[in-house]
């Protein structure tokens, strides 16, 4: 029942990992392991949206982003990952989208990008608009955060949105090992409690011993201090230990009456 249940649940992760990496289409031939590794750790964030306000002077924008989901519910889907709203006059730009999809990593830091965004306008060269999400590591959070940084707009080309946000999926992953004296301990445990328990419930049901009596042997470890005692004093010792005649002086009052002698026997009669 409960491999069954295991089997089901890793079933599902495997599921969620492979819709990340179908639905983020990474902009390269070969999809390499490492990238494919960093679409698994942004799996626990897939489908979930953040969103932020920007204000610039007079100009206020709403940014929604998705990871790896589409921003828009809608049947006919610009494959959108990104989306920028202007409050004023409630106009909708794409920023980036999953299918031109680039990514990144450091040690405590993952960077996502979304490229293939509608075109500028008059600035950075007419090129298509692309956003990058900095994702930093904060192990109190799975997605907080998410603010706008920046547009890089002042140039002819390579322009970009920059946001970021904290999430635990970025932080390293920390291996576990054991130390051979921490394994041995936990081996030795192991065998005691075996040992302890094995040896209850054989004296209990099988001897049929009461109170302390079914304490697995019990006579040795009632002994054991004194086994102890006489080890050291056979291995601390560097001479035998030779017992000493004990002298006791002799008291006026330890001797006993001595009968009277009477030499009336050697009178003449």
């Amino acid at each position: 029942m409960y491999a069954r249940a295991l089997c089901v649940c890793l079933a599902a992760m495997s599921v969620v990992a492979a819709e990340v990496i179908e639905d983020c289409k990474l902009n390269s031939e070969k999809l390499s392991s490492t990238e494919q590794a960093l679409l698994k750790r942004l799996a626990p964030l897939k489908q979930k949206r953040f969103e932020t306000t920007f204000n610039n002077g007079q100009d206020s924008y709403t940014y929604t982003f998705v990871i790896c989901g589409h921003v828009l519910n809608s049947s006919v889907s610009s494959n959108e990952g990104l989306l920028q709203n202007d409050t004023k006059t409630s106009k909708t730009t794409v920023v980036g989208r999953i299918n031109d999809t680039h990514i990144i990593n450091g040690t405590d830091w993952i960077l996502l990008t979304y490229g293939s965004g509608e075109k500028y306008d008059s600035h950075c060269g007419y090129e298509p608009r692309k956003a990058k999400v900095m994702i930093s590591c904060n192990k109190n959070t799975l997605g907080d955060g998410f603010t706008m940084v920046n547009e890089e707009r002042d140039k002819e080309n390579e322009c970009f949105y920059l946001f970021e946000m904290d999430s635990s999926v970025a932080c390293p992953i920390e291996e576990s090992h054991l130390s051979v004296g921490s394994i041995l301990l936990i081996v030795f445990a192991v065998l005691v409690g075996v040992y302890i328990i094995g040896g209850f419930l054989y004296q209990r049901f099988v001897v049929g011993a009461k109170g302390m009596e079914q304490f697995p042997n019990i006579t040795f470890w009632r002994e054991l201090g004194n086994l102890v005692a006489d080890g050291c004093d056979f291995v601390c010792r560097s001479q035998p230990r030779s017992s000493e005649t004990a002298y006791r002086g002799v008291g006026d009052d330890q001797l006993g009456e001595e009968p009277e002698e009477r030499d009336d026997h050697l009178l003449p009669m």
